[in-house]
């Protein structure tokens, strides 16, 4: 492993859109923005920026609705762009011309975003875990079609009600499958694994601000099932398919290189996520579930799989790599190997 004593400050940072608390390490060098996803904030980044090797700048901000950023309202019927915006502001901010970016989860669809909207900002682009081109939920085949035309089964109202509340109690207990920390241990990681830093990784999953503005977002009923449609305000709603589509990232010409890094076991983004209606409607834990036919599974990898295809048959390039017996968040679960894929990646496009 490179240098691991590198030092990660944390600064607050006044932006024309928002105030916002990052963790840096050095002032010099090509930089690197690191891209948290939901329920979690730039903690989650610091045991890997400590690895970054000499002649690179680190930067991992909190998101608009997480850590200690200044908390305004995500425009969800923007899809991901609130959240594109804030980096480019930051960026600018920072006179940071072009960056690398390392995103997680729905982090990925963050900088997806902002590779679409401004490309010369993107320098190369590591996505973990990705979230869909096509969102979170709602959605039923690798090209995104819809299960309704209201995308029921997306946004605010996917969130389980009782983790929901755990995190506005700050619950640090083990009490409950809803409880924060198991849902930490059991779904962002692969068990049995526990890392090392569990209380600070704990701590910024409960710093998620709770509100219908920021996280999980505001709902509307559906006469379809199962019964909850997207809002129009807030993280999940942000990411619902009604609002969120970067399929149009295939398109993209003189596009970033793209390393994608999963974990073969992961339970948030996958063709068998226990977080989406359709595969639990499946397994029977979800009642009512109207079939394969009309709700299937989302194939989420599948459907980014399609996608980076296409970007590829249009002259971009990416890279697919599983790491196996690994969950979630491979920078957290196997750090040494997604730390040996990433400086390579760093050192190529650091231009």
């Amino acid at each position: 492993m490179a240098d691991t004593s590198r030092k990660v400050e944390i600064q607050d940072i006044p932006t024309q859109r928002l105030r916002v608390r990052a963790r840096l390490v050095g002032d010099e060098g090509f930089p690197v923005i690191f891209v948290h996803g939901n329920c979690s904030s730039s903690a989650f980044f610091e045991s890997l920026m400590k690895t970054l090797p000499q002649g690179f700048r680190g930067i991992a901000p909190d998101m608009r609705g997480y850590g200690h950023t200044e908390e305004k309202t995500i425009d969800a019927t923007r899809g991901m762009r609130d959240f594109a915006d804030d980096l480019v502001a930051l960026m600018d901010t920072l006179s940071l011309k072009r960056a690398v970016f390392v995103a997680h989860s729905a982090g990925a669809g963050m900088v997806m975003q902002l590779s679409i909207d401004h490309p010369e900002r993107v320098a190369g682009l590591v996505v973990e875990a990705p979230l869909s081109p096509y969102g979170f939920g709602g959605t039923k085949d690798a090209d995104g079609t819809p299960c309704w035309a209201d995308f029921a089964g997306s946004g605010g109202g996917t969130a389980n009600p009782d983790f929901v509340q755990r995190l506005k109690n700050k619950d640090r207990s083990t009490e409950s499958q809803t409880s924060p920390r198991n849902v930490m241990n059991g779904c962002y990681v692969k068990p049995p694994f526990r890392h090392p830093d569990e209380e600070k990784l704990l701590d910024s999953v409960l710093d998620t601000h709770v509100s219908d503005q920021l996280y999980p977002g505001n709902f509307t009923q559906s006469p379809n099932w199962p019964g909850v449609a997207p809002g129009t305000t807030g993280m999940n709603n942000a990411m619902a398919p009604a609002y969120y589509n970067t399929s149009s990232f295939a398109e993209l010409k003189n596009g970033p290189d793209l390393l994608w890094i999963r974990g073969a076991d992961d339970a948030i983004v996958s063709d068998t996520s226990l977080f989406d209606f359709g595969f639990l409607g499946k397994l029977g834990a979800v009642p009512g579930w109207p079939g394969d036919d009309k709700y299937p599974p989302q194939p989420m990898v599948s459907q980014m799989r399609k996608v980076m295809e296409r970007y590829a048959a249009n002259g971009g390039r990416y890279r697919e790599v599983v790491l196996h017996d690994t969950g979630h968040s491979p920078h957290l679960e196997k750090t040494k190997e997604f730390h040996d894929l990433l400086v390579p990646f760093l050192l190529e496009h650091a231009r």
